[in-house]
């Protein structure tokens, strides 16, 4: 079922499913709406593992589970807790379901509120169980390139805060990390010009970047404003090897697991760590520039 919130400046629209937002209009769409013949997402929910484990398994002190990439949420129902006219909270319970994937019982909450023309997305974690749990979060949304009549992918760029130096985490051919971060130079210090060919090797991740990035033009007048002061990776994708007209900007609160290496969650230090009974949060924005 799809919900919808808006105010003076924009529509949003909200799949029950996964939590995933589905649409975000202002004078046009700017969320990629999900061609099946390039990419079927739009904006799905990570939870509780980003990207891919090796062999999709993990283990929990030495006993073994499994996790489809991004983890479970991303397809599950969420049940809307929380209603006004700009702004919904979608719940996520542990299950029967989520138990055989992911040993711990949990509440996951996502609040999509609008204030203008920004959308604060929270993510809310909280720890109903005994023991310590272990987890990664994080967003993936697809934005639509070109967002300005006449122009092309290219025309657009992708434009840092503030001067930064990050560093960029190498994969494998199959998406693994390496280990090895580094430098990746930005025009400017602050510009990452786009072009299809910057994911033929599937997404750019980067580390140290600054917390916030605008999708732009140069040549236009629309465009996203991204900002992730909590997660310390920021990463940019679209389907390798194609013209797909959208990109994601993903901001990610830890790794994919290494090649070869089967993750071991309990004493991560790549994954969130959260006490018993108590709750995390995380929130980051997109803003629309019109």
């Amino acid at each position: 079922m799809l919900r919808t919130i808006a105010n003076d400046k924009l529509i949003v629209t909200i799949n029950e499913t996964g939590a995933e937002l589905w649409s975000i209009r202002a004078d046009t769409e700017y969320l990629w709406q999900g061609d099946p013949a390039v990419w079927a997402g739009r904006s799905p929910t990570i939870f509780p593992y980003v990207a891919r484990l090796f062999e999709g398994r993990y283990t929990v002190d030495g006993q073994p589970y499994r996790l489809p990439i991004h983890g479970f949420a991303g397809s599950m129902a969420f049940t809307p807790v929380q209603v006004q006219n700009d702004s919904i909270t979608m719940e996520l319970q542990s299950s029967k379901l989520t138990l055989a994937l992911y040993p711990w019982p949990f509440v996951f909450r996502v609040r999509y509120a609008l204030e203008g023309n920004q959308l604060n997305i929270t993510y809310s974690v909280k720890n109903t169980g005994k023991t310590p749990m272990a987890f990664g979060l994080g967003g993936h949304p697809g934005f639509n390139v070109p967002l300005d009549n006449g122009l092309a992918f290219d025309d657009y760029v992708l434009r840092f805060d503030e001067p930064c130096a990050p560093e960029q985490v190498l994969f494998t051919p199959d998406c693994f990390v390496t280990g090895e971060k580094p430098a990746y130079p930005l025009r400017g210090g602050d510009t990452l010009p786009l072009k299809h060919e910057l994911f033929d090797n599937d997404a750019i991740v980067l580390y140290g970047a600054a917390k916030g990035v605008t999708l732009l033009s140069p040549k236009g007048q629309r465009g996203v404003h991204v900002t992730c002061p909590q997660m310390p990776y920021l990463g940019f994708w679209h389907m390798p090897h194609t013209d797909a007209p959208y990109v994601c900007i993903e901001p990610w609160s830890s790794l994919p697991a290494k090649y070869g290496e089967i993750t071991e969650f309990t004493d991560n230090p790549n994954l969130i760590h959260l006490d018993a009974g108590k709750t995390y949060e995380n929130v980051w924005s997109i803003e629309i520039l019109f």
